[in-house]
């Protein structure tokens, strides 16, 4: 009994540290896409398009490594073709581009708190299709995402804003991507595995946006830290990021890898003031707070729906 316990706890730290390590990361990637965009002029365009091709195909060749289906087989079932184009462009390039364009127009700590603001817009959207009243958690959490978002983009103040327009624009849009990307692929999560449709997602997305903007198009300056952190977003941003969020997954439960999920935009906010120096007074860190908490609040809905989208909040 004594051992089965230890293995048990042993488990838990494991799923803990990885979603931890996860969540980390990404506040982090959006801090030095930050730096990439302030002080080497890197465009965001650019860095999606990159990140989307080289993330997509190194997850496909996992994917294709592991042996266990063929990563070609996804585009056999008619059914599934469409709905895998929709989630590629609408949800994974849409999410990325958002999230990178917030940044550009405000900073990495302001992008990420209002991006979770998607938990929120999850749980009022499937209130709505189940035709059913909101419960009290879930009115308490929109209450305080309102909340947050109105001292985060105004500091408490309603005569003006402390973001720009179009900051807040981006920064409500990634929200809204980002609700899209966790509720669009559940099927077809379900059905491929979540390594090969993400990663078929990142390639589609990243080969639409060629058309548009190629990789070749490139706009800034290179330095060697440039070139360092371009790897860091790829690598520890993405890859390392996404594995260690859905290996926590075989550990511990959703809801408890949403809430500890919710360090990134902590991490984020942090690190910009620590590092970019990014001004983040008192109205702005209790706005944070208020998001978090609707996060929090929303992981004990016990909703069977809301479960399964947490597993794509990555």
């Amino acid at each position: 009994m004594y051992a089965q316990r230890m293995i048990i706890s042993s488990s838990r730290t494991k799923g803990i540290t990885m979603v931890l390590i996860g969540a980390v990361l990404w506040g982090i990637s959006g801090t030095v896409a930050q730096y990439l965009f302030q002080y080497y002029g890197f465009s965001p365009e650019w860095l999606v398009v990159v990140r989307l091709l080289v993330s997509g195909t190194i997850l496909l060749g996992l994917a294709s490594l592991k042996g266990n289906q063929k990563i070609w087989d996804i585009w056999k079932d008619k059914k599934d073709v469409p709905s895998l184009i929709l989630f590629s462009i609408f949800g994974m390039l849409a999410v990325q581009y958002t999230f990178f364009a917030a940044i550009k127009y405000s900073n990495a700590a302001t992008a990420t708190v209002l991006q979770y603001l998607a938990p929120a817009m999850i749980s009022c959207f499937i209130a709505i299709r189940a035709k059913r009243l909101p419960t009290i958690k879930e009115c308490i959490a929109v209450v305080l995402a309102l909340l947050g978002t109105f001292l985060l983009v105004t500091k408490g103040s309603m005569s003006s804003l402390s973001i720009s327009g179009i900051a807040l624009f981006w920064g409500l849009t990634s929200a809204v991507a980002l609700a899209y990307y966790t509720l669009q692929p559940l099927r077809l999560l379900a059905k491929w595995g979540s390594a090969l449709v993400i990663g078929w997602g990142m390639m589609i997305g990243g080969l639409s946006f060629s058309l548009f903007h190629p990789p070749w198009k490139f706009v800034g300056q290179w330095s060697f830290n440039a070139f360092l952190a371009v790897i860091f977003i790829i690598v520890f941003g993405t890859l390392i990021a996404f594995y260690c969020y859905l290996e926590s997954l075989k550990y511990i439960s959703a809801s408890e890898t949403s809430i500890l999920a919710s360090v990134e935009p902590l991490s984020a906010a942090f690190l910009s003031v620590v590092w970019l120096h990014v001004s983040f007074g008192h109205e702005e860190w209790l706005g944070t707070l208020c998001i978090i908490s609707t996060i929090i609040i929303l992981s004990f809905v016990k909703n069977k729906e809301g479960s399964k989208a947490n597993t794509l909040s990555a």
